[in-house]
Parts: C-alpha cells; sequence; structure tokens
C-alpha cells in the first residue's frame, strides 16, 4: 500500500469499497485450509487473521476520518501498528467461525460505507472538507485493502 494520491475513475465510490470487501471475503473463504505457515510479502508476514484485521483496521480508520471531516471536527491521528506487527492472535488457527465474524463484520462496514458515500453528491465527493484527500480518493485508496488479502491470497489449492 502507497500514500500517493489515489487514482479515482467513473466508478461509484461505493461499489469501490463493496467491491474491495466482496474480494477480501472471496479469498477470506478460502482460508479455513491454512496450513497454520504465515506469508511473507514486502518484507512483512501476513495470515489470515492479520489480512482481516488491516481490512477491518483500514475501513474504520478512514471511516472515522470523513466522519470528524464531516463533521467539522479535527481528524484523530491512528495509532495502529498496521502491518509492522503480527500479533498472537494473527497467527491463531482460521476457522469457519473466523469466516463468519469477519464476514458478518466487513459486510456491515461496507454497508456503512455504502450508504454514507451515496449520500454524498458529487461535489461533496470531489470538494471534501478538511484537509486530505476528497472522500471519493478515500474510496479508491481503500480499494487498496485488497493488498492484504492478496498477500495471503486463495488457499484452495494449498499453501
Amino acid at each position: 500500500m502507497t500514500d500517493e494520491i489515489p487514482i479515482t475513475d467513473d466508478r461509484s465510490p461505493a461499489l469501490v469499497v463493496t467491491a474491495m470487501v466482496d474480494h477480501v471475503l472471496g479469498l477470506a473463504a478460502t482460508w479455513t485450509a491454512w496450513d497454520g505457515r504465515p506469508f511473507q510479502t514486502d518484507q512483512r508476514i501476513y495470515t489470515p487473521h492479520k489480512a482481516i484485521r488491516r481490512v477491518a483496521d483500514h475501513l474504520v480508520d478512514h471511516l472515522a476520518e470523513l466522519e470528524a471531516r464531516l463533521a467539522g471536527h479535527e481528524t484523530v491521528p491512528d495509532r495502529w501498528h498496521a502491518s509492522a506487527i503480527t500479533t498472537p492472535a494473527d497467527l491463531a488457527p482460521f476457522t469457519e467461525q473466523d469466516l463468519e465474524e469477519a464476514s458478518s463484520r466487513l459486510l456491515r462496514l461496507a454497508r456503512i460505507w455504502s450508504a454514507r458515500l451515496n449520500a454524498l453528491t458529487s461535489d461533496e465527493l470531489d470538494r471534501s472538507s478538511g484537509e486530505g484527500w476528497t472522500f471519493r480518493q478515500i474510496a479508491f485508496h481503500l480499494a487498496g485493502s485488497v493488498y492484504y488479502a492478496d498477500a495471503v491470497g486463495d488457499l484452495s489449492t494449498g499453501h
């Protein structure tokens, strides 16, 4: 993931975010086959739980930013350790129950994002209040969260 200004196009920002979540959950559906060996990508360690954690944290972080800016408040800097750490919880087996929990969590976050983005006008999406990227750019930036899931990949064919 990078912090370069996100490139946008004519797709609906809400659909960009929901498509990202669908992609992540499509891969996550194969992660119950994970053998417990972490994956190394770009000198970082990834596991199914870490991928889900990073996607959810990314959605929450930017949602908090969007809502603060819409309310005219200062944004709260994130204090995530992000991908720099791998917690003991990240190393746990990824079970059917974990998949169900991840699905519920990410689908709800996607619905919140979709509702919020669809409520904004094109002008609000492109000339968003406060400092930082426009809300449209944030949505397209979030699409990059597939990186975390792609780091684990499709495990239906084995690790």
